[in-house]
């Protein structure tokens, strides 16, 4: 199992809706909290993109020298940037980073967001554009010149004069719900990332991505991403999640359930559906709870629990072929420290270089050394 946390470059806090408890996200924080998944153990970091969101790439750039073995899963958008430049953009990140860099594709999305950067694309038009441009931009870290002429892209003499470090090229992970997105994900990527519907729901998605891969004699690997809620008892993980979304009313749901229903995304849509815009039943399989997605694009799930029950939530979506998956808890810097601390000794994963450092917690009267926890493994 491998666990990848979050960057907000979007913002971050302790309430949904709310200025109270909020706090900028500026590189001193960005450091904070990259610093401490650096230490705590976990795989990555995710960076998103989007016009609510700080740059990924010059955000992930900016924490190369600041952390020692993370790896950073970066967000690009295809119609944003050329495919040369954006494999140029890869391969400088890849190398500065000594190949720590992993690509997230984003071809959906709001159409609103896309049209203010200039992309007037249909829904399935975008993943042929996203086809199209991973066709050049793969063949480009390869070594290949490329001349490509097609119907969104085209380039001629293409080259890519320094290699990436990783190969054939950084791993591309993507995620997408709609058919167009099931082809492009079997096609030409590494890892298939959905957000954290119920667990039969996502191995439904699974099964059709591995199915579509195995027709093209490919292979597939399976992530989720996911919001998380530990704490210590289940109790006090359910009065979090209640804290969490406690400045919300019902006029700032309605507003944000608008303008996420005006987005063409299949993925959106399913998101929205698990709470129909209604707090009165949040809980959508047991432990999973939606109360995110009543004002939050993207993922809008979380996790609920003590470490050991969201240790097992993690071990069903295991279980069904997820490898990766990629977290984040409000707020991010605090809620990194308190997941590493509850599952992570129920899920196997041990900090870079703890077993070294002793004695762990306070010493107590100058002489007393703690006692080391038991934990059941999951």
């Amino acid at each position: 199992m491998d666990i990848f946390w979050f960057i907000p470059l979007h913002g971050d806090g302790r309430y949904l809706g709310s200025q109270q408890g909020a706090r900028a996200v500026d590189h001193a924080y960005m450091k904070q909290v990259a610093q401490a998944a650096d230490a705590l153990g976990y795989g990555g970091v995710l960076l998103p993109t989007g016009r609510s969101c700080e740059d990924s790439w010059i955000s992930a750039a900016s924490l190369i020298p600041v952390t020692e073995r993370l790896k950073f899963l970066v967000a690009l958008r295809p119609t944003t940037i050329s495919p040369t430049v954006a494999a140029r953009q890869a391969a400088t990140l890849d190398r500065l980073s000594g190949g720590r860099l992993l690509v997230n594709v984003v071809a959906g999305g709001d159409s609103a967001d896309l049209e203010a950067d200039g992309t007037f694309l249909s829904h399935d038009e975008r993943y042929e554009h996203a086809r199209e441009f991973l066709h050049v931009w793969t063949r480009l870290l390869q070594g290949e010149e490329v001349t490509y002429e097609g119907k969104h892209i085209q380039v001629k003499g293409a080259k890519q004069l320094f290699p990436a470090v990783q190969k054939p090229y950084p791993p591309l992970y993507f995620g997408g719900s709609s058919d167009a997105a099931h082809d492009l994900a079997a096609e030409q990527v590494e890892l298939y990332l959905t957000w954290g519907e119920p667990p039969a729901e996502v191995e439904k998605k699974f099964n059709d991505v591995r199915r579509r891969a195995e027709k093209l004699g490919r292979k597939v690997k399976f992530g989720v991403r996911l919001h998380v809620i530990p704490r210590e008892t289940n109790d006090e993980a359910w009065a979090a999640a209640d804290r969490l979304i406690s400045h919300l009313d019902d006029a700032t749901i309605a507003k944000a359930q608008a303008n996420i229903a005006h987005m063409d995304s299949e993925g959106q849509r399913r998101m929205a559906a698990l709470h129909g815009g209604n707090r009165a039943k949040l809980e959508i399989s047991p432990n999973l709870w939606a109360g995110v997605g009543l004002v939050r694009g993207g993922a809008g799930t979380a996790l609920v629990g003590d470490g050991e029950t969201i240790a097992r939530r993690l071990k069903e979506y295991q279980d069904i072929g997820a490898e990766t998956f990629v977290l984040s808890g409000y707020p991010h810097l605090e809620e990194a420290y308190r997941f590493a601390e509850l599952v992570f000794p129920h899920v196997g994963i041990q900090a870079p270089g703890q077993h070294k450092v002793a004695p762990v917690g306070e010493v107590m009267g100058n002489a007393v050394v703690p006692p080391q926890a038991k934990v059941a493994q999951s």
